[in-house]
């Protein structure tokens, strides 16, 4: 059976902030070129992955495929561009491909894919499917005696979806400790908060009820977001739950907690903005 080691296990906190900032340079960068959206959805997720690919996924860019390996899925599809800039630093393919992102013939899509790029599970779109899959995988890991953990992260919005809900009561009834779901809860889903579309309160006591573990932590402190991390690998007969609350555009101090960065990309001058407060600031 292969061993693998989290993707950097030796990453300081400054390292993983130093990588957050690289991946929010990427996906303002790719979605200017592409002038295509989910910016704001992007940026609100980027310290978990940093925390996620920096410290505790235990994968490997020279292994794709390794049975043992954990596996992450972004079940908000639209906020690719975030995980492939992250697979991209950390050497899954070339960070020249991130160039292309959106565009006619691209390896990377608007919505992620697993065809063709190297550190991608599954796909994923249409909301509510991501978490149904993470089961899935999880079931499948502890009745075939693999080692491996599986990670999702969730929108808030998608979490008005019925199939989130059966996902939630499957995970609990079978008890599901390899699994862990982070639910970006930046409060803003594509028209308008969520607590004016569907109010989610109170959030984390739906997921009790179900049988989960659950924590809620600042999405954007690394250091709560790895203990929070190390607890859920600790956690038995019960799946985890990570309430990250977060800010939707986070990071850019125009973009943050608007609905507006939901679907419109920068133009150049939002650009050499967005890159001055993430560079020089």
């Amino acid at each position: 059976m292969q061993t693998l080691a989290a993707t950097n296990g030796s990453s300081s906190s400054r390292d993983l902030r130093s990588l957050a900032r690289a991946i929010r340079v990427d996906v303002i960068q790719m979605i200017h070129s592409a002038k295509s959206s989910h910016i704001g959805s992007c940026l609100s997720i980027v310290d978990i992955l940093a925390v996620l690919y920096g410290r505790i996924l235990r994968i490997d860019p020279a292994s794709v495929k390794c049975p043992d390996r954990d596996r992450f899925i972004l079940s908000k599809g639209h906020a690719c561009a975030a995980v492939y800039a992250v697979l991209a630093e950390l050497g899954f393919f070339p960070k020249s491909w991130l160039a292309t992102f959106y565009k006619d013939g691209s390896p990377l899509p608007g919505h992620i894919t697993h065809y063709g790029i190297p550190g991608v599970e599954v796909s994923t779109g249409s909301l509510g499917h991501g978490l149904p899959l993470a089961c899935g995988m999880a079931l499948a890991g502890k009745r075939q005696g693999r080692p491996y953990r599986v990670f999702a992260i969730l929108s808030d919005g998608e979490c008005d979806e019925g199939s989130t809900l059966e996902a939630m009561l499957f995970a609990g009834h079978h008890k599901l400790d390899n699994l862990v779901a982070v639910v970006d809860y930046n409060k803003i889903q594509s028209i308008g908060r969520v607590s004016e579309v569907l109010d989610l309160h109170p959030f984390a006591d739906k997921w009790i009820a179900c049988r989960w573990a659950v924590s809620e932590v600042d999405g954007h402190d690394i250091a709560a977001l790895e203990r929070a991390f190390t607890e859920a690998s600790l956690q038995k007969d019960a799946p985890t739950c990570i309430i990250a609350h977060t800010i939707k555009g986070k990071g850019i101090s125009f973009m943050e907690d608007k609905l507006l960065w939901h679907y419109r990309a920068p133009d150049e001058q939002e650009l050499q903005k967005a890159l001055e407060e993430l560079l020089y600031c």
